[in-house]
């Protein structure tokens, strides 16, 4: 090889480029490091109304470290990813001096029983709030399921005026609906939509027009469905029922 010139200058030519590309690494090194380069402005956008000026700043001060060009966007957007109302983070670097935060917090939208807070999109959160809520109670694979149907339920329910403030599914899958007047409202395991769509046709002409206050209304029926009174024992309401008898589904 040390008796063909030609070998002899491709290497010496590919030792300068490869020690041209180290010093120019070690410059670019050097300046991104260097303490020119500060983050100056942390920018946080999104429609906040949990997440507080106090807690943003915490995680500035402790996080952000580093200059614009070595600050560690991951490590930051899982220190803001841990505040309890914070669904989901995106940070970009603004040149020259600018950090953007884009914060979306979660929507809550019922309670888990007394343990956590359900968002609009079926996900738990550790958040508190005074707000009233209503209460889901169910196994703990259906939150998205509960939160879906949920929404159906108060659309469906608009007309009749009644106040949704419980939802429940049983382990063997039977819904029962419970309202701020004190109604409890079986809908069962099947046909659950149907069920209510019927007795939401009806409410205004039968229970609306009942004189006192409706404790239980079981829709398990194929034909109507069954009303208790409070301090009466159970009557039928028929909603199309043969020969004024009803026969009660799953």
């Amino acid at each position: 090889m040390w008796d063909k010139p030609e070998i002899m200058l491709w290497l010496a030519d590919l030792l300068y480029a490869l020690a041209a590309i180290l010093l120019l690494y070690a410059v670019l090194f050097v300046v991104v490091h260097l303490p020119t380069f500060p983050v100056r402005e942390i920018k946080v956008v999104g429609e906040l109304q949990h997440v507080t000026r106090q807690q943003v700043q915490y995680i500035v001060n402790r996080e952000l470290t580093g200059n614009f060009f070595t600050v560690d966007l991951t490590r930051t957007r899982k220190a803001f990813e841990k505040l309890p109302w914070v669904r989901t983070v995106n940070i970009r670097r603004k040149w020259p001096d600018q950090l953007e935060v884009s914060l979306e917090e979660h929507v809550a939208l019922a309670r888990w029983g007394n343990l956590a807070l359900v968002n609009s999109q079926g996900e738990l959160f550790d958040g508190a709030t005074d707000k009233v809520l209503p209460v889901f109670v169910g196994p703990g694979e259906s939150v998205a399921e509960m939160a879906k149907y949920y929404t159906l339920f108060r659309q469906m329910l608009a007309p009749t005026g009644l106040d949704l403030t419980q939802v429940v599914l049983t382990p063997r899958r039977a819904w029962e609906l419970r309202f701020k007047s004190g109604l409890v409202a079986e809908l069962g395991r099947e046909k659950v939509t149907e069920r209510l769509e019927r007795f939401v046709g009806v409410y205004g002409r039968t229970l609306a027009r009942l004189n006192g206050p409706v404790d239980y209304v079981d829709l398990r029926y194929a034909n109507g469905f069954a009303v208790r009174m409070r301090g009466m024992k159970e009557k039928e309401a028929g909603a199309g029922a043969e020969n004024g008898a009803l026969k009660k589904a799953a």
